[in-house]
């Protein structure tokens, strides 16, 4: 008998259970870690720059040909593009939920290369960037200059010669970006005077363009040379141009009398920022926003944690009064919801090793399930670790509902060795033989039954397939392993640690548990007896139930998940088409007013110039409302779903800017929460 091998045996069994333990703990500290499992279809973002077009040349000219080519694309789901009128042009390519990132980006990469002949000149010379995307931002750093000894100007320069590349290092970081100009030569022509000299804008570019390089003099005595020569020296002359008195000195034009025309006679020369529709605030107060977005299948606990360790490396290089912090952090959600789960799992396991052990009333006996309950749980991430999973909400709470069940196992096994010990006065060993041999049947038999109920929903299609697989391969897996302990460790310990039954009567506590138990029997015992013996009452009892649960179903609201409060609310603000960045920055300064007064409230950042929805313009705005810690919101009033309401309220009847708020989806990328309905608002040419 397979049972009897190991009860002969017990050092190999409690031996196999240490070793199923500790892979399942060295599974548990790889395991990535994630809120829910990844189901958002993977993204491939195509950008490119036109400058000078607008939103309708971009379409014409660079929108058409590229997504012509790219439509069709293997694993494609469906694709949308924005194109504004700052020349800016932005491809998202959706592809179905399992499809590999890697190998669609290089798919889109093929197909971009038959297409790159048909764009313009300079689109090409801008370069067309393809990038592996997720969706979800993983969080917020604002840089600010606390006693505003720096303008914003500056601190988005430093933001991007010295932050993004360091910050992009991080390992699972998939893009950084900077909300925010750098510094550029700006050129303002005098249309007058280039006019009267007879010169256009072209004539003025390729004056720039040619005296703006790089030239390479060569060397004196490089070879070939005379045999007297004995030292070479390289020659280097003034490269390209970087100063604001350089680019005054270029030559526009010259006289058949020798004269010249240089640029400062028909042109102010100023460094200043390559973009003006773009600014972002804290507070209210000057700021540069840098968004955080992580690859696909990352951990973004660890990657949150190394891009923290990194800005204090960073911040150790600082100019004084210069600060870069984390503002929006989406782990923090995720981090409080796994120590919430893992808060219950700890809880429902003690009150599962309580509950027996005030049925079973021996120390000993509840030893057994004790032990066998953590091996079937740890053991089980040895199977998400080979399947590809990740530890989430939704494995976590596998396992909590896994304990109930596992523990079934080692509790029938226990009970069974006792009763044999109690009324045939068998040894501990014997009664364990023999115990063994009427219910390991059973014990196979209830696993194959509990298998063929979580197997098939692990087996569903589609993303409510996906978000539960991990789930269903979870709880199955747990219940494979608890079979597996009910038939080697629990018979093996009961060999072990069971002794004989002295019939001591109970005594205390226990004494009138017992009683009640048996009054609880009786009557029990009594109501089977009822309902068997009248079956037509039972029917329609069972019927009606059946009936009462159908109109539950048909009139609960429905949800992919439940609304949950992540602590931070976004705000989609556009102005009408011919708004200017100024009146976008009065709505987003009154936005930030009414938004730090409403209790509950931490912080608020804005980037005029820039939608989630809309792309970019000067007649739109991003909006981030930051809620403070749980702990400090702990009334109705001050949840996301309340804050949220209330400014909707407040700016409902704005009649200088649509604004609409919404928190972030309960599982990024699908769908949206707190049933709040927003239009999305596009930019022209989408």
């Amino acid at each position: 008998m397979f049972s009897k091998f190991f009860i002969d045996r017990p050092r190999l069994a409690i031996v196999t259970s240490i070793v199923m333990v500790l892979l399942g703990l060295m599974a548990i500290i790889v395991l990535p870690i994630s809120q829910y499992p990844q189901i958002t279809p993977p993204q491939i973002v195509v950008k490119t720059t036109y400058p000078g077009a607008n939103a309708g040349v971009l379409v014409d000219t660079v929108a058409v040909p590229i997504e012509n080519k790219i439509n069709g694309v293997e694993n494609m789901l469906y694709m949308s593009s924005t194109s504004d009128d700052s020349g800016n042009y932005n491809l998202t390519i959706t592809f179905n939920v399992g499809a590999d990132p890697d190998i669609s980006q290089v798919k889109v990469q093929n197909r971009l290369q038959q297409v790159t002949s048909d764009l313009p000149e300079i689109v090409n010379q801008q370069g067309v960037d393809v990038t592996t995307q997720n969706p979800n931002i993983l969080g917020l750093l604002v840089l600010r200059s606390p006693n505003k000894t720096y303008d914003n100007l500056f601190l988005s320069n430093y933001a991007y010669t010295n932050l993004q590349n360091p910050l992009a290092r991080v390992k699972g970081v998939g893009d950084v970006q900077v909300f925010g100009p750098q510094y550029s030569m700006r050129i303002w022509l005098d249309t007058q005077k280039i006019t009267s000299l007879n010169l256009d804008s072209n004539d003025i570019i390729n004056a720039v363009k040619q005296q703006n390089v790089q030239a390479s003099v060569g060397s004196i005595g490089a070879t070939p040379s005379s045999k007297q020569t004995n030292m070479v020296l390289s020659l280097t002359a003034k490269g390209l141009l970087n100063s604001v008195t350089d680019f005054e000195n270029i030559v526009v034009a010259t006289d058949k009398n020798g004269s010249l025309v240089y640029l400062k006679d028909v042109a102010k020369v100023e460094l200043g920022a390559d973009i003006y529709s773009l600014k972002s605030n804290y507070k209210n107060e000057p700021a540069v926003v840098i968004a955080i977005n992580q690859t696909p299948n990352s951990n973004s606990l660890e990657i949150m944690k190394n891009i923290k360790k990194e800005i204090k490396n960073l911040s150790q290089h600082f100019p004084d009064d210069m600060d870069l912090s984390v503002s929006y952090d989406s782990t923090a959600y995720v981090s409080a919801s796994i120590d919430s789960i893992i808060e219950t799992l700890v809880i429902t396991f003690g009150l599962v090793v309580l509950v027996t052990y005030v049925f079973l009333q021996k120390v000993r006996t509840t030893l057994i399930p004790l032990f066998t309950i953590p091996v079937s749980l740890i053991a089980t991430f040895i199977i998400i670790y080979m399947l590809g999973f990740d530890i989430n909400i939704l494995t976590l709470f596998a396992m909590i509902l896994a304990i109930g069940l596992v523990v079934d196992d080692a509790i029938i096994v226990v009970e069974r060795v006792q009763y044999l010990m109690l009324y045939e006065k068998l040894s501990a060993y014997e009664a364990s033989v023999k115990a063994m041999k009427q219910i390991s049947g059973a014990i196979v038999a209830t696993t194959f039954v509990l298998l063929s109920i979580f197997i098939p929903v692990g087996l569903m299609a589609g993303i409510t397939g996906k978000i539960y697989q991990q789930f269903a391969v979870a709880i199955a897996t747990s219940v494979v392993f608890s079979a597996i302990n009910a038939l080697t460790l629990s018979p093996a310990l009961c060999a072990i640690l069971l002794k004989p039954e002295t019939g001591k009567e109970p005594t205390g506590f226990f004494k009138y548990f017992d009683k009640m138990l048996e009054w609880f029997k009786d009557k029990y015992l009594s109501a089977v007896t009822f309902f068997t013996q009248r079956l037509l009452f039972t029917v329609l009892a069972v019927t009606g139930t059946i009936f009462l649960i159908w109109l539950s179903l048909k009139y609960t609201p429905t949800s992919f998940l439940p609304n949950e409060d992540q602590g931070i609310i976004f705000a989609n603000v556009q102005l009408k088409d011919t708004a200017s960045i100024n009146q976008t920055e009065n709505v987003l300064h009154d936005l930030t007013e009414q938004a730090l007064k409403i209790d509950g409230v931490d912080y608020a950042i804005t980037v005029a110039g820039y939608s989630i929805l809309g792309g970019r313009g000067e007649n739109v705005a991003l909006g981030v409302i930051g809620l403070k810690p749980w702990k400090d919101r702990k009334t109705k009033q001050t949840s996301s779903s309340a804050i949220t309401q209330i400014l909707t309220q407040k700016f409902s009847n704005n009649k200088i800017a649509a604004i609409n708020f919404f928190a972030p989806p309960s599982i990024p990328g699908v769908g949206q929460s707190d049933g709040l309905s927003f239009e999305l608002l596009a930019s022209e040419g989408n």
